[in-house]
């Protein structure tokens, strides 16, 4: 693979990463406010309507295939749109904000190299196992502050159980993002998701609607567009870029950057402590990524 096609692949899954941090911090933040399955509801909802007017006439032309291919796009829509936002947000009623993002983004990648490995043959070179462990350590130094002791009184809790169970399907979503038929366009293929999810959702929306009230306010207001918006039509499109450029195993290693970057928005804009403990953090898992990500390009020069 070329520099000229992996940087711009890096570069997605990266800006993705940013984005996607603030989706456990919402999971966390309004889970007072309204249950799991309407907050998946209504993003994907949002989501489905921007994305519409791009996808209309790539759904209209592609519609044959797209019929056909209803049961693939059934199993993505479960996996990636109805099961694990909507567990992420069973799991913020349980657990902290940074446990979602260290739990989900250090187990996801594992799970997804080693599916990969099973079902695409994938290879997995020594540098890739290596980078990946660099990266969890990375994570793993970050949940213990600093003293590896820590861990041994580590324990899950519900929450915690609920994110594996999230990790597990996005680490499944992965995988079957490499199998979409080459005839369904990009855009075509995240609305037919986007949308069958939402439907998937319906009827748990309804049953919620009848049993819980919704505190609305402003503030869940724009959680909902941040989600639609940011998180859902723009994350996906450039996230799936990015598996067709690097592989699922590959780009499933960048989801270990959005504990970091949920940690940094929390020092920004909730002015949490800042120490070396999250610098060395930081750079165990940059330098993870880079050795997974460009060894093979380097190694192929010689």
């Amino acid at each position: 693979m070329q520099n000229r096609k992996v940087i711009p692949g890096i570069g997605f899954a990266i800006l993705a990463a940013f984005i996607w941090s603030g989706n456990f911090i919402i999971a966390r933040g309004v889970y007072k406010q309204i249950h799991p399955v309407s907050l998946a509801f209504y993003r994907w909802t949002i989501a489905t309507i921007v994305i519409f007017p791009f996808a209309v006439k790539k759904f209209k032309n592609e519609w044959k295939l797209t019929k056909y291919s209803w049961r693939y796009l059934f199993c993505v829509s479960a996996m990636g749109i109805s099961l694990f936002n909507t567990v992420v947000y069973v799991a913020g009623h349980y657990t902290s904000a940074i446990n979602l993002a260290l739990i989900g983004t250090t187990s996801s990648p594992i799970m997804s190299i080693i599916l990969a490995r099973i079902f695409l043959k994938e290879q997995i070179d020594i540098m890739k196992v290596i980078g990946l462990a660099l990266c969890v350590c990375g994570i793993l130094f970050l949940l213990c502050r600093g003293n590896f002791q820590n861990l041994l009184a580590f324990h899950f809790s519900p929450g915690d159980l609920w994110m594996l169970l999230a990790a597990f399907c996005f680490a499944v979503y992965n995988i079957l993002v490499r199998k979409k038929p080459a005839g369904i366009s990009p855009v075509n293929f995240l609305f037919c998701i986007f949308l069958m999810g939402t439907i998937l959702l319906l009827p748990f929306f309804i049953w919620e609607q009848l049993s819980f009230t919704i505190l609305w306010d402003r503030r869940l207001c724009v959680s909902f567009l941040y989600l639609g918006i940011g998180a859902s039509a723009i994350c996906f499109s450039i996230w799936n870029i990015s598996i067709g450029i690097l592989g699922a195993g590959r780009t499933a290693l960048f989801g270990n950057l959005i504990p970091i970057f949920s940690m940094l928005g929390a020092i920004i804009f909730l002015k949490e402590e800042f120490s070396w403990i999250h610098v060395l953090s930081m750079v165990m898992v940059f330098g993870g990524l880079l050795m997974a990500n460009l060894s093979q390009n380097i190694i192929s020069k010689f």
